[in-house]
């Protein structure tokens, strides 16, 4: 994974629902006092400092500098790595990662790292953007790039596998996988989809200038309003997470 330009207040700003809807996946992990956890795309550290609460010792890992800066201003113990180049080796009871392994697109380098990084019978839980995750939201883009040939190739960032795909990829390097389950979870999005675009687009935006910008949310925004938003709920994202719990052989 490169590394990524978060702009970790933004993210806090606008993204705030991304830690504040895993409370599922962190009782999946089930994190106990004494273990030793590492946080895979730990992000702002809001999850690490949950997990770290519940009395494990927690590394957090994430590409981004800007995040990384957040979570040790929350007094985590956090550095700049690549998921797709772990090297820690056999040092944790489990391996956490929500809403990151869709980022690391390199998802075999992904799952042998966490195995190497991972003690005998240790577990690596997740949830992450599965098969069908914001389908509208990639085709009004890809349609927007299609009506600008100015703007160069659409370059989709993101790994999003059915459950049967990443269970096998799994299984290929050793785990044994105990739960696996693709979930649509609309998401509202309570400052628009403009900023969501902002945020989680940047890479497919990085190389536009700022007016070819302006221009790409615009008509995005204009062709997604029928498809994602109402008077009623306002803005909301078509999410689908893949939630998953495995064990290392």
């Amino acid at each position: 994974m490169t590394q990524q330009t978060w702009n970790a207040q933004q993210y806090i700003n606008h993204a705030s629902f991304v830690p504040q809807l895993a409370n599922p996946v962190l009782d999946l992990l089930n994190p106990k006092s004494g273990e030793t956890i590492l946080d895979l795309g730990c992000g702002d550290g809001a999850l690490t400092l949950k997990i770290s609460e519940a009395g494990a010792t927690v590394q957090g890992i994430d590409s981004s500098e800007s995040m990384i800066e957040m979570a040790q201003q929350r007094g985590l113990a956090a550095e700049v790595g690549s998921g797709e180049n772990l090297q820690f080796n056999r040092q944790f009871d489990a391996v956490f990662s929500n809403a990151a392994l869709h980022w690391m697109p390199d998802y075999h380098a992904v799952i042998n790292g966490v195995n190497r990084a991972l003690k005998d019978k240790g577990r690596f839980v997740g949830e992450f953007g599965g098969q069908g995750n914001i389908g509208a939201l990639i085709e009004a883009m890809q349609t927007v790039f299609a009506q600008h040939p100015e703007y160069g190739e659409f370059k989709h960032p993101w790994f999003f596998p059915s459950a049967s795909e990443y269970q096998q990829a799994l299984e290929a390097r050793g785990f044994q996988v105990n739960y696996m389950e693709l979930i649509p979870r609309p998401t509202p999005l309570k400052t628009g989809v403009r900023e969501w675009l902002k945020i989680f687009a940047r890479q497919i935006t990085q190389d536009l200038n700022q007016e070819q910008k302006e221009t790409f949310y615009q008509e995005a925004e204009m062709l997604l309003k029928p498809v994602l938003y109402s008077e009623k709920e306002g803005w909301v994202a078509d999410y689908v997470r893949l939630r998953f719990a495995a064990f290392k052989g």
